[in-house]
């Protein structure tokens, strides 16, 4: 039907144009909710039958720079990454930076079964892993059909 209007395919048209908008602004996230683009730190949200998971990718944090609250079934990861640039090279001068350097929070919404009272956080190798557990009657059960 499109042909007898355009002339083409209007569906082909239209992916080329989201392909070249995907180029030229280096490709957004999938849905709003999947993240702000380049925000620090990048993080993956997953979850399993008995846990949601958070691993946030914040290489060159010191650990007592980061933390990590839970409150309204928001989890919030907050901290400071501290520019190495002046302290190992004072006299240098600077012609580019792409690494992020500063304070940081990130929010996650967290499901409506997460249990607040258990959350554990560990940071290792750059990740701060973080598990918050599900709620008993939130979990996938089994009915039994008589």
């Amino acid at each position: 039907m499109a042909d007898a209007f355009f002339g083409t395919d209007l569906f082909s048209d239209l992916e080329r144009l989201q392909q070249q908008m995907t180029g030229l602004f280096g490709g957004f996230p999938s849905s709003i909710r999947a993240g702000r683009f380049g925000a620090f730190p990048p993080i993956n949200v997953g979850a399993t039958d008995e846990s949601i998971e958070i691993v946030a990718f914040a290489p060159g944090i010191k650990q007592e720079n980061l933390e990590v609250s839970i409150d309204r079934g928001l989890l919030t990861i907050s901290g400071e990454r501290h520019a190495v640039w002046q302290a190992d090279m004072p006299e240098a001068r600077r012609y580019a930076q792409e690494r992020f350097v500063g304070s940081f929070r990130r929010v996650i919404e967290l499901p409506e079964g997460a249990d607040p009272d258990k959350v554990q956080a560990k940071y290792a190798n750059g990740c701060l892993s973080v598990s918050v557990g599900r709620r008993e009657a939130s979990k996938p059960r089994a009915i039994t059909v008589n």
